[in-house]
C-alpha cells in the first residue's frame, strides 16, 4: 500500500514538472514565432501538437496539456503546489482549471487560494465534491460566470462517432439539455408506440433503429448504402462462409499470375471500414449481402458493366474492392444501391498504384486513394478522421500533387504544421513512380529501435546534396510502406508509416 501511494504521488509530481515544461515551451515558441514575423493572433500555433508528439498523445490531448500547464504556472500557483506535492492528481488539477475557466484572473486567484492553499482540506474529497465546492465558491464570487459558462457550453455542442467493440460504434451528441431531452423523449415515444402495436424488437433496439431512420431518411435502419468506401479484397468479397472461393469468379490479380492475398480455406482476410477500422471479412460480406437483399448463403454478384480503376492506376497487379461503379441492380426496388470500384495494389509492397496531377489541389480520385491508404490522420498518435489532403513537400516549394507527396491529416494537424519550423518529407515509398528510397546517411545501423509508425528519435542532419540510397530491407514478412518524417521546430523528428491495407502480404 505504501508503495502504491508513493508511486501515485510520484506521478503527480511528474505531472507538475510536465506542466512547467509545457509553459516554458509555449513561451519560447511564442518568442521564436514573434521574431519570425508571425502575426500576434497566430502566436503559439503548433505548440500543443509538439507537446502531443513528445507525450505520445493525440493533438487534442496535447492542447489540453498545454492549457493546463499555462493555467497552473501563470494563474493557479496553489493548485500547482498541491499537484507537485502529490495531494492532487493530474485529473483533479484539470477539474479545478476547467471549472474556473470562465473567471477573470483575480477571481481565479481567489478560488485557487480558497481550494488549494490548505492541502489538508483536500484530503478525502472526491471529484464530485471538489466540483461542487468550486461551483459554490464561484457562484458567490461571480454569479455572472455561470451565465458565461452556460453560453460557452451551448457553443461547444457537437456530434462525434467513436468505434466500439464487435463492429459497433458510439454516436454521441452533446446538446443543450432541452434539446437532448426532447430527442430522447421523441425516440421513447416511438419505441413505446411500436412495442404497443406488437413490434418484437426490444425498446432500446427500436430507439436505435428509429434514430438511424430519422437522421438518414432511410425506410429501414439496416438499408445502409454501401457507399462508405468499404475496403475489401476481391478474394474475400467472393469467398463463401466456409472460406472457399466462389466457383466461376476469377480473383487472380492479373499479369503476375500469383494472388496478392491468398485466403486459406476457413480464413478470411480482413476488410477496412472508414471511421471504424479493421472488420472481419465475413462481416463485410454480410453488410453487402444485406444491402443487396441477399440471404447469408448467397454471394454478391460480380459487378456488371463499368468497373472503374483509379485514374492513372493502369493495369496494376493486385486487386482490392471498394465502392464506385454500379453493380447489377437488384430486382427488388427496396434494395439499397451497392457500387464497386477496383483499386490496384502492387504485388510486392501492397501499396496502391500511384497517380499524379498537375493541379494545385488533389483531384477527387487521387484524394480518395490517399484516404484509403492512410485511413486516419498520419500524425503519430492521432486517430482523428482525415479532413485535409496535404502536400508533404509544400506546393509553394515545388512539391508535386501526387500520391507519394500526399498525406491525409486532420484539420488541427494540418494547421499546426503551417507554423514556422515545421517540415515533413517522404523518406520511403514503394509506389511505381518512386522506387523504395531513403536519404543517404540514414542507414539501418544509425536508426534506433524505437523508430516506427509512432516512434521518435533525435534530429538527424539532412544531407547537403540530393544523393539518395536504397532503403534498408523491411523486416521479414513485411513490406516497406509509404513513410513520412516530420520535424518539429525544436528539431525532434517523428516517423509515420501508412497502415497495411487488406490484401497487403504483410497482414495476410
Amino acid at each position: 500500500m505504501d508503495l502504491l501511494r508513493v508511486l501515485e504521488e510520484l506521478k503527480s509530481s511528474a505531472a507538475a514538472v510536465q506542466a512547467r515544461a509545457a509553459a516554458v515551451l509555449d513561451a519560447s515558441q511564442r518568442r521564436a514565432q514573434s521574431r519570425a514575423g508571425v502575426p500576434a493572433a497566430h502566436l503559439g500555433r503548433g505548440v500543443g501538437a509538439q507537446i502531443a508528439l513528445a507525450r505520445r498523445d493525440s493533438p487534442h490531448r496535447g492542447s489540453r496539456h498545454l492549457g493546463l500547464g499555462k493555467a497552473l504556472v501563470h494563474e493557479m500557483p496553489h493548485t500547482l503546489a498541491a499537484l507537485a506535492s502529490g495531494v492532487l492528481s493530474e485529473w483533479r488539477a484539470t477539474l479545478i482549471v476547467r471549472e474556473t475557466a470562465c473567471l477573470d484572473l483575480e477571481d481565479r486567484h481567489r478560488v485557487d487560494e480558497l481550494i488549494c492553499k490548505d492541502p489538508d482540506s483536500l484530503d478525502g474529497v472526491g471529484d464530485r465534491k471538489l466540483i461542487a465546492r468550486i461551483r459554490s465558491i464561484t457562484q458567490a464570487i461571480d454569479p455572472a460566470s455561470q451565465v458565461r459558462r452556460n453560453a460557452k457550453a451551448v457553443s461547444d455542442r457537437y456530434v462525434s462517432c467513436r468505434p466500439a467493440p464487435d463492429t459497433m460504434c458510439f454516436v454521441t451528441g452533446l446538446l443543450p439539455v432541452a434539446q437532448g431531452v426532447a430527442v430522447y423523449a421523441a425516440l421513447s415515444r416511438a419505441a413505446d408506440s411500436l412495442r404497443a402495436s406488437g413490434d418484437a424488437r426490444g425498446r432500446g433496439q427500436i430507439m436505435a433503429d428509429t434514430l438511424v431512420e430519422r437522421v438518414t431518411g432511410q425506410a429501414a435502419a439496416d438499408r445502409v448504402p454501401v457507399e462508405v468506401q468499404l475496403v475489401i479484397t476481391d478474394r474475400t468479397l467472393f469467398t463463401d462462409r466456409h472460406g472457399e472461393s466462389v466457383p466461376g469468379v476469377d480473383a487472380s490479380p492479373g499479369r503476375t499470375g500469383e494472388p496478392v492475398a491468398p485466403v486459406a480455406p476457413g480464413r478470411d482476410a480482413p476488410a477496412y471500414f472508414p471511421g471504424y477500422g479493421i472488420v472481419p471479412g465475413a462481416w463485410a460480406r454480410d453488410l453487402i449481402r444485406s444491402a443487396l437483399g441477399l440471404g447469408n448463403n448467397q454471394q454478391p454478384p460480380p459487378a456488371a458493366g463499368r468497373q472503374e480503376s483509379p485514374p492513372g492506376a493502369g493495369d496494376g497487379a493486385g486487386a482490392g474492392a471498394g465502392a464506385g461503379a454500379p453493380a447489377s441492380p437488384p430486382p427488388d426496388e427496396q434494395r439499397t444501391p451497392v457500387t464497386l470500384r477496383r483499386l490496384y495494389l502492387d504485388p510486392v509492397s501492397g501499396e496502391l498504384t500511384a497517380m499524379e496531377s498537375k493541379a494545385r489541389a488533389f483531384p477527387a480520385g487521387l484524394a480518395r486513394m490517399i484516404r484509403t491508404r492512410d485511413q486516419t490522420c498520419r500524425t503519430p498518435w492521432c486517430d482523428a478522421p482525415i479532413r485535409h489532403i496535404d502536400h508533404i513537400e509544400p506546393h509553394a516549394e515545388g512539391g508535386r500533387t501526387g500520391y507519394t507527396n500526399g498525406q491525409g491529416l486532420c484539420e488541427a494537424c494540418n494547421q499546426a504544421k503551417e507554423a514556422p519550423g515545421w517540415s515533413a518529407e517522404t523518406v520511403r515509398t514503394t509506389a511505381p513512380d518512386s522506387p523504395a528510397r531513403i536519404e543517404a546517411g540514414e542507414t539501418e545501423a544509425a536508426r534506433p529501435a524505437t523508430v516506427g509508425p509512432a516512434g521518435s528519435r533525435p534530429a538527424t542532419p539532412k544531407p547537403t546534396g540530393p544523393r539518395m540510397a536504397a532503403a534498408p530491407p523491411a523486416p521479414h514478412g513485411a513490406s516497406p510502406r509509404h513513410t513520412v518524417r516530420t520535424t518539429t521546430p525544436t528539431g525532434h523528428t517523428y516517423i509515420s508509416t501508412a497502415p497495411p491495407l487488406p490484401g497487403n502480404p504483410a497482414v495476410t
